[in-house]
């Protein structure tokens, strides 16, 4: 199949390459989370990390209206570390309404798609990358980890849309952080019917990697 393009800033273009896809043998549909012992709401609306205005939600999600970062690290392919600057420091933020295969995770065994999710996140967002920062209604998971919306600043650039339309990763909405919902899940089922990246390369998310030998 033809290579996808990995839209990277100007500067550094590149292509970022997938394996060969087949059918998927198996329809799966998007998921929703059971939300269970998060963080306290911080409100109906859409917040900036550290301004203390809202626009009340469901608003369309405006890149200007967030925080400004930097991408320091991708973790895997919906986890990153962000640097808000010396007042606030760098924090580890988790993207919203998606799930990438697992790739790093010390209890869940490497998953199908997994390492190409999370090359394709590092192609979008190599270190020193300027984000707009947004969240939704709940500000962080369990684990402590922001939950963001990430727009790149060069040029607005929707991360967690863009990972979704090109099959690195389905959907995955955690209640109250119900924004984008419609949107990626028309989303998943085109890369779906389509057999696009994990969708074709695998039988669906969360399956485990077979090794080729």
């Amino acid at each position: 199949m033809a290579a996808v393009l990995v839209p990277a800033p100007s500067s550094n273009a590149s292509k970022q390459p997938l394996r060969p896809s087949w059918p998927s043998r198996r329809a799966r549909s998007t998921r929703r989370g059971v939300r269970s012992r998060l963080l306290p709401v911080v409100g109906p609306c859409l917040v900036a990390i550290v301004g203390a205005s809202c626009t009340p939600g469901p608003a369309p999600l405006t890149p200007t209206s967030g925080e400004q970062a930097i991408v320091t690290h991708v973790i895997d392919g919906d986890t990153v570390t962000l640097d808000f600057g010396p007042d606030v420091g760098e924090e580890r933020a988790r993207l919203i309404g998606i799930d990438t295969p697992e790739s790093v995770s010390q209890s869940v065994p490497d998953q199908c798609f997994g390492k190409e999710a999370s090359e394709a996140t590092s192609g979008l967002l190599p270190p020193g990358t300027a984000v707009w920062v947004l969240r939704d209604v709940e500000a962080r998971d369990r684990y402590g980890r922001l939950l963001v919306y990430l727009y790149r600043v060069e040029d607005d650039l929707f991360i967690n849309r863009w990972l979704v339309e090109n099959g690195f990763a389905d959907v995955l909405i955690f209640e109250p952080n119900t924004t984008v919902e419609r949107e990626f899940t028309a989303l998943a089922s085109k890369a779906r019917a389509n057999s696009v990246g994990l969708w074709g390369s695998c039988e669906g998310p969360d399956q485990p990697l077979v090794s080729d030998s």
